[in-house]
């Protein structure tokens, strides 16, 4: 699972969490393992910062994800795979990433992080509170990550028809590395092709 691999399949693989999942480390982890871009929506919204004062929190969500499905496109088109970090939370944000997989001709995947512990949840996303304030946009505290569910009403577990979804517990008590490897197993199984550069080396 350590070594680096090589991408010869294009994809659009989409995260799916709510805030404190463990999505993005494990999106960072992927992308750098299969050496592909990674569009991280929480980039985006951080440079948004000055932008929050004059405009309502749902105007700059809107243009952050406009901006991450803008990129992922771009990359698609060069020819490049791509990883997409974002909650995923509304049927019309998959909608819109099953079009831009569409006009590249590439195949759309998500990987969804889902904790069964809600403790060990609340343990990481309160511990990652109190270490980093820069994300002001960001749930710091379990009562932030309750009103936001409430806000949701359900709308977050909505049908993906036959694209290709993995849940991954990421509170299972089972290493890192061995949900990476089910990752990558995952993606494989549904049409990527990766492989360790030392092997394609010896073809």
């Amino acid at each position: 699972m350590t070594e680096e691999i090589e991408d010869r399949t294009k994809m659009l693989i989409a995260m799916k969490g709510h805030p404190g999942t463990g999505k993005s480390t494990l999106a960072q982890t992927l992308a750098s393992l299969l050496k592909i871009p990674l569009i991280d929506k929480d980039d985006v919204k951080d440079c948004a910062a000055a932008l929050a004062a004059a405009s309502t929190a749902a105007l700059v969500n809107d243009l952050s994800y406009d901006v991450v499905y803008r990129l992922a496109s771009t990359q698609l088109r060069l020819g490049l795979s791509v990883i997409v970090d974002t909650p995923l939370s509304r049927r019309s944000h998959f909608c819109h990433l099953t079009d831009v997989a569409s006009t590249a001709g590439v195949r759309l995947l998500i990987v969804e992080c889902k904790p069964s512990d809600p403790a060990e949840w609340r343990r990481r996303l309160e511990s990652r509170g109190a270490d980093d304030r820069t994300n002001w946009h960001k749930p710091s505290t379990w009562r932030e990550i309750e009103m936001l569910l409430e806000s949701y009403g359900g709308c977050t577990e909505f049908d993906v028809g036959d694209v290709p979804r993995l849940v991954v517990d990421t509170t299972a008590p089972v290493s890192f590395d061995e949900i990476v490897s089910t990752v990558i197993d995952f993606i494989v199984s549904n049409g990527g092709s990766f492989i360790a550069p030392s092997a394609a080396a010896e073809r």
